[in-house]
This record gives structure tokens, C-alpha cells and sequence, in this order.
């Protein structure tokens, strides 16, 4: 599992979206590897499954709107697959 693709309904617990590429973006505010912000890390253990399920909804926008701007930027890519 990956930032790109939330666990199947029905998994409980909701696993976080972190994948060790802890770095906050100051223009985005968004983590570099699993694109969540730093409050959503800080409040990620208590969150319910459907507060979690819908931090990972959030993501797929997140990372394209971020690679969007990379693109104009020409910035590296980040996250472990590869993908901004």
C-alpha cells in the first residue's frame, strides 16, 4: 500500500499513509512523502476509521496538485514509488 491507494473498506484499523519520507513542504504544508499535514500526522492515532478513510480520500488530490506544481517548477520527484 502506497499514498495512492487507500487500504479496502472493511480493513480496521485504517493504516497510516506513512511511508518514512517524513518532510513538511512549507509552501503546501503538505508531508513530502504521504502528502497528509502535519496536524493530520500529529492526530493520526486518534482518528476514527472514517476521519482516517477520509484523510486518505484527500491524498490522490493532494499528490496531483503537487506534482502539478513540480512540473511548472521542475522540481525532483518525491515518495517512494517514484511519483511526486
Amino acid at each position: 500500500m502506497t499514498p495512492t491507494s487507500p487500504p479496502p473498506e472493511g480493513v480496521s484499523p485504517v493504516p497510516s499513509p506513512c511511508n518514512s519520507i517524513c518532510a513538511i513542504d512549507q509552501v503546501t504544508g503538505f508531508c513530502a512523502g504521504c502528502f497528509r499535514t502535519l496536524d493530520e500526522v500529529a492526530v493520526w492515532s486518534v482518528l476514527d476509521d472514517g476521519e482516517k478513510r477520509a484523510v486518505w480520500a484527500a491524498l490522490p488530490v493532494r499528490r496531483a496538485a503537487c506534482a502539478q506544481r513540480d512540473d511548472a517548477e521542475g522540481a525532483p520527484r518525491t515518495g517512494t514509488d517514484g511519483q511526486r
